[in-house]
């Protein structure tokens, strides 16, 4: 059986959300990830070309270090879990 792996004390994984003026799915997703009691970055596409292009029709979109994890809606048992696995791939990767 494979020993159980440990975070890596002090890592905290990068969270963007994706938002939009007048998005209330991007309200409903800000308040998971308020819940989900860890820092994150809001990123307004409004107005910006590129990121409109980028993002709009997938509002709100919410990326963990880097890779998109959600679209449209965010389950806060599933975000959980994202933050877990993140955590321990970068655990993994530190050794």
């Amino acid at each position: 059986m494979w020993p159980k792996r440990r975070p890596r004390a002090g890592y905290i994984p990068k969270v963007v959300l994706y938002h939009a003026e007048g998005c209330h799915l991007c309200e409903r997703a800000r308040s998971v990830l308020q819940e989900g009691g860890i820092p994150f970055e809001e990123v307004d596409i409004t107005g910006d070309p590129g990121l409109e292009a980028a993002y709009r029709e997938w509002l709100p979109v919410v990326e963990i270090d880097g890779e998109r994890a959600f679209v449209y809606y965010v389950d806060p048992a599933a975000f959980q879990r994202r933050l877990k696995r993140s955590n321990t791939d970068q655990t993994e990767a530190g050794r």
